[in-house]
C-alpha cells in the first residue's frame, strides 16, 4: 500500500436524536444521526412517523386509504357486477 494517501481512522462515539450512544471506526470525528436501528419503527415495531411537509396526507386524500378489506370489497363488487352482466345478457 502507497504510504500517505490513506484518510486517518478515528475511534468515534455515534449519537443519535433518540439518544443512544455507541462507538465504532470512522474517517469523520463526530457522528450524529436522526434516526437509527434503536428508534427507527422497522426495528422496534412502533410506527413513528415523521411527515413536516404533509406529504402523507396529500398521497392519503389523492389516492385514498387502501387496506386489505377495502380490497376484498372492491374485489366481491367487481365480481358481483360481472355476475348481473352475465344474468341479464
Amino acid at each position: 500500500m502507497k504510504q500517505g494517501i490513506h484518510p486517518k481512522y478515528f475511534d468515534v462515539e455515534v449519537r443519535c436524536g433518540c439518544g443512544a450512544t455507541w462507538t465504532t471506526r470512522s474517517t469523520k470525528q463526530e457522528l450524529h444521526l436522526e434516526i437509527c436501528s434503536h428508534c427507527h419503527p422497522f426495528f422496534t415495531g412502533r410506527q413513528k412517523l415523521v411527515d413536516t411537509e404533509g406529504r402523507v396526507e396529500r398521497f392519503t386524500k389523492k389516492y385514498g386509504q387502501v387496506t386489505v378489506a377495502g380490497r376484498l370489497q372492491q374485489e366481491a363488487d367487481r365480481k358481483r357486477r360481472a355476475a348481473v352482466r352475465a344474468a341479464t345478457s
